[in-house]
């Protein structure tokens, strides 16, 4: 069974390195954060503190809305939602994915699992169950 994406929405979402996730605050407001991200099959995976707000609205409510845009004429356009989760474990292979989109390059020396639970990174994974607001993409 194919998923949510269509072919030219993967394509967008592989080339653009920054979005906005929202989540919802305890008071039910919305928060929104500019992050970076890399697109795994039909999920969207993102490096955070456990301790961040963004990660504890995922945690307490199991959902997140994410946004990216193109940065040129004439302004692309995709936002995709979905059931989120916290992952604590196996954490190292995402996060350098996510590094090396910061970077340019994969990281000289990858984080490994040890080093990242003692700084406290999660990886913040949005399944993409929703796509709407798609402008400008393929």
């Amino acid at each position: 069974m194919a998923g949510p994406l269509s072919e030219a929405a993967r394509v967008f979402l592989s080339t653009c390195p920054v979005g906005t996730i929202a989540t919802l605050r305890p008071d039910g407001r919305v928060r929104q954060t500019v992050v970076y991200f890399v697109l795994d099959g039909d999920r969207i995976l993102i490096s955070t503190e456990a301790k961040r707000g963004k990660a504890r609205d995922v945690e307490r409510t199991g959902w997140a809305s994410f946004c990216v845009f193109g940065h040129a004429k004439p302004w692309p356009s995709l936002t995709v939602e979905g059931p989120a989760r916290v992952i604590r474990e196996g954490v190292a292979e995402p996060t350098a994915r996510i590094l090396a989109v910061i970077a340019g390059a994969p990281p000289t020396q990858p984080p490994s699992e040890d080093a990242l639970a003692r700084a406290g990174r999660v990886i913040l994974e949005i399944e993409i169950a929703k796509v709407y607001g798609q402008s400008y993409v393929g």
